[in-house]
């Protein structure tokens, strides 16, 4: 079964060249193409829910930054794939704050843009490395310890630094010495002390304020 795509650009030549171009991968396919985030808002009424959204910055009416908060807060599993030609860090650090699980550009090679989809369907994100880079050199620079402020236990500073490991709950329960039930805790009085709502929410945090394990 294939991953299904909802290509959302206002250039249309460019979002049939790409609905072209995807036609050709094995693993996805393009249900439809919108000129922008009300296009797409206006489409889902009638239309199926894609797997994966590819999503340009600029856009009249509705952009990519308005766009992707929208799906980020109504249609959390949509996968949103940035394709653009914007690649400064303040577009790219607003795109992933906004939901966007991966970043391109639009002069990549189609090979190059059909493994990063199936990183992305896989993994749940995919960034190059110029991208990564970008992020987390933005983390270091923007590291401020804020902790005393939302006053977060010992417990739950220690629960943040193994965020960031692929360790599962139940294995963090276990490196804790606590049951699993305790580290839902932690976690549901993290979202809320923090106002996030992802375990990389979490992990993003524990970066830039220096819990990494």
């Amino acid at each position: 079964m294939k991953h299904t795509i909802v290509i959302i650009d206002d250039h249309i030549l460019i979002a049939q060249a790409l609905q072209s171009i995807i036609s050709n991968f094995l693993q996805f396919e393009v249900l439809y193409t919108c000129e922008n985030g009300l296009d797409f808002q206006e489409k889902l009424k009638t239309k199926k829910v894609p797997d994966v959204v590819l999503l340009d910055i600029s856009m009249p009416i509705m952009d990519g930054f308005e766009t992707a908060k929208w799906i980020r807060d109504t249609h959390p599993d949509i996968l949103i794939m940035t394709l653009s030609m914007q690649e400064d860090e303040q577009s790219l650090i607003k795109m992933i704050k906004n939901g966007s699980k991966g970043y391109m550009l639009k002069n990549v090679h189609p090979l190059e843009l059909e493994n990063a989809l199936d990183s992305l369907v896989k993994n749940g994100q995919f960034f190059p490395e110029w991208a990564a880079s970008k992020v987390f050199t933005s983390i270091r620079e923007d590291t401020i310890d804020v902790s005393s402020k939302l006053n977060l236990s010992d417990r739950e500073k220690e629960f943040l630094k193994y965020t960031v490991t692929e360790m599962n709950y139940r294995e963090i329960s276990e490196k804790m010495f606590c049951s699993p039930r305790t580290i839902e805790n932690y976690r549901d009085s993290l979202f809320e002390k923090l106002e996030l709502k992802t375990r990389v929410g979490l992990a993003v945090y524990a970066l830039k304020n220096g819990y990494a394990a």
